[in-house]
């Protein structure tokens, strides 16, 4: 008999522009136990400053998952994403596109962008925290992550 991997709590980065939409996702994954620290950036440059450990973000831990907007000012979510995966020291750290865009344009270049996940956000907040917790709950108790290294 197969057993569900032992749930481990995680490191979260959340790079979301929106504030009400950041809000209503560490809302969603504030109450449960498997979510160590959610860490939030606004744009696309922190979230590479916070994952490379620079600036304002030098202690910044590495996180365990990613959920990444698409739409960010400064440097867009595929180019995160693009950055991400092409960094042999980040590639192996699982993102979730976590996004309102349902453009299959948007889909594919994820993908093509070796995206782990594309989740459509829901516009009601208790759609949202059904899906946001569907993916804490895959992350810390049925996937194995990657060893969490050092930067």
């Amino acid at each position: 008999m197969n057993e569900i991997a032992e749930s481990k709590t995680l490191e979260i980065l959340l790079v979301e522009d929106s504030p009400s939409d950041a809000l209503l996702t560490k809302e969603a994954l504030g109450s449960s136990s498997a979510v160590k620290t959610i860490h939030h950036v606004e744009n696309g440059d922190e979230a590479m400053e916070f994952l490379h450990g620079q600036g304002a973000y030098v202690d910044a831990p590495r996180p365990d998952l990613v959920l990444l907007d698409l739409n960010l000012p400064r440097k867009s979510g595929l180019e995160v994403l693009q950055e991400i995966k092409a960094d042999k020291r980040l590639k192996t750290i699982p993102v979730v596109i976590l996004t309102t865009s349902r453009d299959e344009a948007d889909v594919l270049g994820s993908y093509g962008q070796h995206a782990n996940c594309y989740v459509s956000k829901p516009v009601a907040f208790e759609s949202l925290v059904q899906v946001v917790g569907n993916i804490q709950k895959f992350w810390s108790g049925v996937a194995t992550l990657p060893p969490n290294g050092t930067k």
